[in-house]
């Protein structure tokens, strides 16, 4: 395929222009996320990092705009589910502030507080098309790992939009093992931290432990008890799906989403009976536990087909390899997915569950996370020519594609002298 792009220079620089400027971005196929599809030779307008138009072309060219073209457009991507910006070398503990295994607290965690913006993975998956990530803490010391926050890639000072979006709560074998060895035992700790919340100030009145939580942890986990802030579940067997549902149902206040899922397809009429999203990940296709033997490719579309909102994400190596979800959702759509589902899991749907608001789609008024594309985003030779988060043009590089330009064109005479013969 004879790859069509007029960019201009602005938007090949290698820093963010120091004001959002107006931008049009012309697609041979726009997808929307909305209503109108995917257009045919379709037009962005962005100014004042919003988006003020989507159309066919021609559409109205704001005076001073630049102009990017590109085979593809789509709204910037987002990272349901990662570690991204917690570890800059992951097996390094000094250097991974994901989990604390030796630490006192639990729900009190606040990953935000490790977040490092200049983590090298950032540039990395903005690179990959990827705007906003949803980062959650590891479950190290209880099955309660923490406070997760909300974060946009411009790897910029400032760059949490949203900390404490969410409680994230390990179940499950992992959660059972760091709750005493037993699903039981995991459950118990489970319900005794939800009264360690309600009995609040009775119990800590004179102590600062409760049943299962510090005074402080009980604090951190009071949005979440009273349903003002989403819970993120992790877990794969159908019968910890199942039993996340009964809780759910005895707390009907409760806001939940699960992360995992590998027996989704099983439990997904009850899933979508009570409106409970979804993030999985459909490489996850094989046997790898006794929590995942009924696992399928066909998992996400199964859960999609029975009116599950899905989000899709690369659970692998989560702190550097958020960006390959885009390469799951494309095994999703292989093994029968349609293309606007997947495409909405990646876009949309993560918005929705996380209450990104005027975020995930190309529609009048919305933000402008906008990328342009040299190809279909789902396929694994396309990249990314330009990135726009909130109209902002995005630099295209990263610390491999400077090593990477650096030493395709290293001049032999600079080699240092120990590798001169």
């Amino acid at each position: 395929m004879i790859r069509r792009m007029m960019i201009s220079l602005a938007v090949l620089a290698a820093a963010p222009v120091a004001l959002a400027q107006s931008v049009v971005v012309y697609g041979e196929k726009v997808w929307t996320g909305t209503s109108q599809g995917t257009l045919e030779n379709g037009v962005v307008v962005v100014e004042n990092g919003r988006i003020t138009s989507v159309g066919t072309a021609p559409a109205r060219v704001p005076a001073g705009a630049l102009e990017v073209r590109a085979e593809w457009v789509t709204p910037g991507l987002i990272s349901a589910f990662s570690r991204t910006g917690l570890a800059e070398v992951s097996g390094v503990d000094n250097t991974n502030d994901g989990g604390a295994g030796k630490s006192a607290f639990s729900a009190a965690l606040n990953a935000a507080d490790g977040f490092n913006p200049d983590a090298t993975p950032i540039a990395v998956t903005r690179l990959e098309g990827f705007t906003r990530l949803a980062v959650a803490p590891e479950a190290a010391s209880k099955l309660f790992g923490g406070q997760g926050f909300l974060a946009d890639t411009t790897g910029l000072d400032g760059s949490i939009f949203k900390e404490r979006a969410f409680t994230y709560v390990l179940l499950g074998e992992s959660g059972a093992s760091l709750s005493g060895g037993s699903r039981p035992a995991a459950w118990a700790s489970l319900r005794g931290a939800f009264d360690d919340v309600r009995f609040f100030g009775a119990r800590y009145m004179s102590h600062n432990d409760g049943n299962v939580l510090t005074r402080m942890d009980a604090q951190a986990l009071m949005p979440a008890v009273r349903g003002e802030q989403l819970i993120l579940f992790q877990a794969s067997r159908a019968s910890d799906l199942n039993a996340i549902m009964d809780f759910q149902e005895e707390n009907p206040s409760l806001k939940v989403a699960i992360v995992g899922a590998d027996e989704g397809w099983r439990v997904a009429k009850r899933l979508a009976a009570l409106e409970i999203p979804v993030i999985v990940d459909a490489f996850s296709n094989l046997p790898a536990s006794f929590s995942q033997l009924a696992a399928t490719s066909e998992n996400a579309k199964r859960l999609a087909e029975a009116g599950v909102t899905v989000a899709i994400v690369h659970l692998e190596n989560d702190s550097h390899q958020a960006r390959l979800a885009t390469q799951v959702a494309g095994n999703a759509v292989a093994n029968g997915m349609p293309f606007d589902i997947a495409m909405k899991a990646l876009t949309s749907a993560p918005a929705q569950i996380f209450g990104m608001t005027d975020l995930g789609v190309l529609a009048p008024g919305g933000r402008a996370d906008v990328v342009a594309w040299d190809g279909d985003p789902l396929e694994v030779t396309s990249a990314p020519v330009a990135v726009y988060i909130d109209g902002e043009s995005q630099p295209m590089v990263s610390r491999q594609t400077k090593l990477r330009d650096r030493y395709r064109t290293l001049d032999e005479s600079e080699r240092p002298m120990a590798f001169k013969r």
